[in-house]
């Protein structure tokens, strides 16, 4: 079993950035695709980003190219979103997920076999 915990949600005004960190337990996640998902009020969970386990591969969701850059540290057994030029529009609960290998950058949830509880985003205007 993998235990994922999501870090470094908050407010923030339009433009502004945050760091959102996903700190894994149970298991390493060296050998993992791990991707981040997203949730707003009323709306579907949605893709945001993916990166193989090697970090040599990653995925955006098109709202999201250019302005967020996930990444990872396998020997932290974590995962990171960077977030920049926010808008109000990014506002959702984040989640981390993880999928066990032979996946790549799986970009559907239904590839993931763990997830986190979520972190919240607020961006205000």
């Amino acid at each position: 079993q993998v235990q994922l915990v999501e870090s470094g949600g908050g407010m923030v005004q339009a433009g502004g950035s945050l760091r959102l960190s996903c700190a894994a337990s149970g298991r390493t996640i060296g050998s993992y695709a791990m991707g981040w998902f997203r949730q707003a009020p009323g709306k579907e969970r949605e893709f945001v980003a993916a990166i193989r386990w090697s970090g040599s591969g990653t995925d955006y969701a098109d709202s999201v190219k250019g302005r967020f850059t996930i990444s990872r540290d396998n020997a932290k057994n974590s995962v990171y979103l960077g977030m920049n030029s926010l808008k109000p529009e990014d506002t959702a609960v984040y989640y981390c997920a993880a999928a066990r290998p032979p996946v790549f950058q799986p970009t559907r949830a239904g590839e993931y076999d763990y997830w986190g509880q979520g972190t919240q985003v607020t961006v205000s205007s």
